[in-house]
């Protein structure tokens, strides 16, 4: 997919998304506010309610009008009546509540603690004995501290959906974005993958045409120098070309669920002695050379022969391959408790922390500028993660740039 549609679709995505966000926070505050009217004009009618209860009653109907209002009613009267009220109107909020004296510009009865500058200002005010006229009026004030958070735990399953849904909507995105840049990495390495195949086996299948040409030559047939030389390249380029079938097989095998392993038990130095044998004779051409330590004794485990000659295949292949100059491998092996570690240390271009990360991912090969400086298709060191992974074992590296690369591979003794 062009970059630039994927910048387009992510801009339009994350446009719609902030849009929806916008909707869903501005459609919850306007349930808030309607909550909230709703809630204020409950509270009148409460506090109405309450003033005409406190007329009816019989203390309250002292003809000393200008009796104080603390001796006419009582805190645990209030409290009922308000309670009462309250409850017929489903309103379990925590309420305080008070009488404040406008004659003597303060509360005089009502709960205790009360912050009187809060209290005075958030409270919702009530006349209480409108009818009378002789002198200043006293008015019950209802304060409710936590308003705000009633109103809301009143919506508790309206805000936990819409927050749910907004949640889901952002991680859905997130992963598209996500997906979208994998799938799109996936797609590069792929054709990186396909460019270098169709690179790498045209140079064995031009050498091998090339040759059978030449060997149609009577003259050519007569020379047996010349004709042994053209035969002797047909099979070099005959087991490259099978060594890079081996290598797409691999591949096979990565996709499959079930990997069958065919386990028997085999000493690692064996194997590995070959294998030496087998890439040393390339490492010794660029004037290299391949050093052995087996410290490891016993040195047998039980595991898939085959499987595990390819992953120190592989990994010695990697160690040669990425060491331009006189390459200088180190082999070693010693114990631990369960099992055997193998270590294939190389004096070669290191890879860098970044790349490390992805290293073992399949089809992944580490930029290089020129796509066929070094030859691969980018299967060998995920093939080597997966057989380890079947065979309960485990893969480290610790490499530098300019420095080398050392791969510590775990194998229990019976996996």
């Amino acid at each position: 997919m062009n970059k630039r549609v994927i910048i387009f679709i992510i801009a339009l995505m994350s446009v719609a998304l902030l849009a929806l966000v916008f909707v869903q926070v501005y459609w919850i505050n306007n349930a808030i506010e309607v909550r909230q009217a709703n809630f204020v004009r409950s509270v009148n009618e409460v506090g109405s309610r309450v003033v005409v209860r406190l007329e009816n009653t019989n203390r309250a109907r002292i003809p000393e009008n200008m009796q104080l209002i603390e001796n006419r009613i009582t805190y645990s009267l209030i409290d009922s009546l308000i309670s009462d009220e309250l409850n017929k109107k489903s309103i379990s909020a925590k309420f305080e509540f008070g009488i404040f004296s406008t004659e003597r510009e303060r509360l005089v009865l009502g709960t205790e603690k009360v912050n009187p500058a809060v209290f005075l200002e958030k409270a919702y005010a009530f006349q209480l004995f409108p009818d009378e006229y002789i002198k200043e009026p006293d008015y019950l004030m209802i304060y409710f501290p936590n308003e705000r958070g009633f109103l809301i735990s009143q919506m508790a399953g309206l805000l936990v959906i819409s927050i749910a849904l907004i949640l889901i909507i952002i991680f859905s995105f997130t992963y598209t974005i996500i997906t979208i840049y994998r799938q799109k990495r996936i797609s590069e390495m792929k054709n990186d993958f396909i460019n270098n195949m169709t690179h790498e086996f045209k140079t064995p299948i031009s050498t091998i045409s090339l040759a059978c040409q030449a060997l149609k030559d009577k003259d050519v047939a007569k020379t047996n120098d010349l004709y042994e030389s053209y035969i002797g390249v047909i099979g070099e380029e005959n087991i490259r070309l099978g060594a890079m079938a081996e290598k797409i097989l691999q591949s096979a095998v990565l996709e499959k669920k079930q990997i069958e392993l065919i386990k028997e038990w085999f000493d690692i130095h064996e194997v590995i002695t070959d294998v030496v044998n087998k890439i040393g004779i390339q490492v010794q051409i660029k004037d290299g050379r391949i050093e052995t330590d087996f410290k490891a004794e016993p040195a047998e485990i039980h595991a898939d022969k085959i499987h595990f000659t390819n992953l120190i295949n592989n990994l010695l292949d990697n160690a040669n391959k990425y060491s331009p100059q006189k390459p200088i491998i180190r082999v070693s092996t010693e114990n631990v408790q369960t099992g055997v570690i193998i270590s294939i240390e190389d004096n070669g271009i290191g890879i860098s922390k970044k790349n490390q990360k992805k290293i073992f991912d399949k089809l992944y090969r580490v930029p290089m500028g020129n796509l066929h400086d070094f030859k691969g298709f980018g299967l060998g060191l995920s093939y080597v993660k997966v057989m380890l992974e079947y065979h309960k074992g485990s893969i480290s590296l610790e490499s530098e740039l300019k420095r080398g690369t050392k791969f510590d591979v775990f194998l229990p003794y019976q996996s």
